[in-house]
């Protein structure tokens, strides 16, 4: 059941397709939800998809006391799902594309191991404002907390500015996504975890859990700072971090 699952939700993001929800259906648990992402992946990555870090998920309390859990979820990137600054993203990859604002850590030193909040700063030599796309293979966007894991945490794609030093002021900094020059989120870095680095110790926390490790070179995906905007066509999209800090992604 659990391979079915995973080929129908590869399949779904291959083709662009929605599909049913699956979890309440077939009765399926968080664990077995982890279990379908993992497989459905490794489908990926026999199609010569290599992995390059993972993406959080419900890094805000509020979002988690939502749907009702304790701990984040997460999910993994690949490198056919990453963009560079400027970069023009094809709309008809995906089903019903959202973008999120968002702090990404670029891991200097391998992580096999739960890390202190002191380690972390240890582990990571850069940082960088992103966008992330995510685009749930669920029909209407809807889902519960196991479709969303088993679906990889919807991720789907991710946009990196130029890499900022680890110094850079994470507290209490202004984050807002900017379409079309039009402000239509405004949140903060508080918002994750109470501070982005939280973020990467949970992340090492996460995977190794799971018995992985993330090596060098490895992106962290810390969770949205604010709530997400549907993109359509032609739809200039621009992530600030603070006022100088920039990343841009071209919809189309």
């Amino acid at each position: 059941m659990n391979e079915d699952i995973a080929r129908q939700l590869d399949e779904a993001a291959q083709h662009a397709v929605s599909v049913p929800q699956v979890a309440a259906a077939q009765n399926i648990n968080l664990e077995e939800a982890y279990k379908i992402q993992r497989l459905s992946m490794g489908r990926r990555y026999e199609r010569g998809e290599q992995s390059i870090g993972v993406k959080l998920g419900f890094t805000s309390r509020a979002k988690m006391e939502q749907m009702g859990v304790s701990d984040m979820i997460w999910g993994w990137l690949t490198d056919s799902m990453l963009y560079q600054d400027t970069d023009t993203l094809s709309l008809h990859k995906f089903i019903h594309p959202r973008a999120e604002p968002e702090v990404c850590f670029i891991v200097c030193k391998e992580i096999n191991k739960a890390l202190s909040l002191d380690e972390a700063k240890d582990h990571i030599g850069s940082l960088a404002v992103a966008i992330e796309i995510i685009d749930s293979r669920f029909q209407n966007f809807k889902f519960s907390l196991e479709d969303v894991v088993a679906d990889n945490c919807s991720s789907t794609a991710l946009v990196i500015g130029e890499k900022l030093p680890i110094n850079t002021n994470l507290s209490n900094v202004s984050m807002q996504l900017v379409i079309n020059g039009e402000v239509r989120q405004y949140g903060n870095t508080d918002a994750i975890l109470g501070n982005p680095w939280e973020s990467v110790v949970a992340a090492s926390r996460l995977v190794a859990k799971s018995g992985l490790t993330l090596p060098k070179g490895s992106l962290i995906m810390a969770g949205a700072a604010t709530a997400a905007e549907y993109l359509k066509s032609g739809d200039h999209v621009e992530a600030v971090l603070g006022e100088n800090h920039k990343v841009n992604l071209l919809a189309k």
